[in-house]
């Protein structure tokens, strides 16, 4: 199955991803335990977070990730979804 590397990249102000932030991570965790996000979490120096994923499209993936609660309160500014080929690691394909 595909795996994507996914970025969103934040137009909130802090305090507004901080009031949304619990219902977002239920959200993750969800998608987490249904196997269509692999690991995610916030970037360090900025305003976004990486996701890494696998389903069976990009744009099936695109459609779930349309459900996120920060996407639907209008908190991401841009959203980049590329396919990724990891050689080693736990999502390699061997």
């Amino acid at each position: 199955m595909p795996t994507f590397a996914v970025r969103y990249f934040y137009s909130a102000a802090p305090e507004y991803l901080a009031e949304l932030r619990p219902t977002h991570r239920e959200w993750v965790a969800q998608q987490f335990a249904d196997g269509v996000i692999l690991a995610s979490g916030p970037m360090v120096d900025t305003a976004g977070a990486l996701l890494i994923c696998m389903h069976e499209s990009l744009l099936e993936l695109s459609q779930v990730l349309d459900q996120d609660p920060f996407d639907l309160a209008g908190f991401i500014g841009e959203r980049v979804i590329e396919q990724w080929n990891p050689v080693t690691g736990p999502w390699s394909e061997k």
